[in-house]
């Protein structure tokens, strides 16, 4: 059985928990959609809504490809648990793995038993081929790998044998077994079969690869989410690191410009803040083995968000780097 969290940490989560049910029939409580520069809050990030059916999620989420298919090594499983903990206590909801993912799902499960299951938690898992057996038995094996009752969403991965699996998806989510269902591709692959699952099926969430020098997706992908009310998830926002490397690799500084109009930090929140402020997409989901790291990526779900003319800006600025 897990160890709840306290009172006191309950209530410093509290401001991050709107979207805390697992079925997303549960009513919502109103939160502000943005937060001022001046709040300090850690726990209170710009929320977002999962498509038309009200609840909302953090447009910060935490990844764990690669980040933590750390085998049993104590040590490495302390460390990422410390990952866990900061995510939540600067007020993250979504948290993103898959049985491809290695040993990931068994990290969180360790993590989460030794931090408890904040009500904040979003659980999003991934089903696909061949990993054995069917969409049923694969949620089942996750649920136990990460110990909770129930997955908020449960993915196909990578259009794998999706219409077998997302047949199966849809039925659990009409006995109320799990809360939303969804696709997901990376690296700009099969997006004319994801447009084609989009407007033929009925799903909740996509989830793509998407950030300052990865755009294709703005061409027909993210306008026709917000027109069938689709929820997005944002993948590789820093490219797998390569983003964030090259940049610290030619010492580039922040522009003052960043910082007056977007609120930026850091270059974490740069490319963040570029992805998360377009208006089709509902959380990204950056993956980190540093607290650090976290600290820097969360901040970037505080106000001010770029508008639509600085968003131009930062991808002239950044493709002239």
């Amino acid at each position: 059985m897990h160890t709840r969290l306290s009172r006191r940490q309950s209530l410093k989560l509290l401001g991050a928990a709107v979207a805390a049910g697992l079925l997303p029939s549960l009513p919502v409580v109103a939160t502000p959609a943005l937060v001022s520069a001046a709040d300090k809050s850690p726990a209170v990030l710009l929320r977002k809504p999962i498509g038309k059916q009200g609840n909302t999620l953090p447009v910060i989420g935490m990844g764990t490809w690669r980040t933590f298919n750390v085998g049993s090594d104590p040590k490495l499983l302390d460390a990422r648990t410390q990952v866990v903990k900061a995510f939540f206590e600067l007020g993250g909801g979504l948290i993103d793995s898959s049985p491809m993912y290695g040993s990931a799902p068994d990290v969180m499960g360790y993590a989460l038993r030794k931090l408890g299951i904040p009500d904040s938690l979003f659980s999003a898992e991934k089903v696909w081929s061949p990993a054995g057996g069917s969409a049923r038995e694969q949620v089942a094996e996750l649920k136990k790998r990460w110990q909770v009752a129930q997955f908020n969403l449960v993915q196909v991965h990578n259009l794998t044998d999706w219409r077998e699996h997302l047949a199966a998806l849809q039925q659990m989510k009409a006995e109320g077994s799990l809360g939303y269902i969804g696709i997901t591709t990376s690296h700009g692959r099969r997006h004319q079969e994801l447009e084609q699952i989009m407007t033929s099926q009925d799903i909740d969430f996509i989830q793509l690869t998407y950030n300052i020098t990865h755009r294709e997706a703005e061409q027909r992908l993210l306008p026709l989410a917000q027109e069938k009310g689709i929820a997005v998830i944002a993948n590789r926002p820093f490219d797998g690191g390569s983003l964030i490397k090259g940049l610290q690799r030619r010492g580039e500084s922040l522009p003052d410009w960043a910082k007056a109009e977007c609120g930026c930090t850091n270059w974490a929140d740069f490319l963040l803040k570029f992805i998360v402020s377009h208006p089709a997409l509902t959380c990204a989901i950056p993956a980190t083995t540093q607290v650090a790291h976290m600290q820097e990526n969360m901040s970037a779900g505080h106000g001010p968000m770029p508008s639509a003319s600085a968003r131009k800006r930062m991808q002239r600025y950044f493709a002239a780097l």
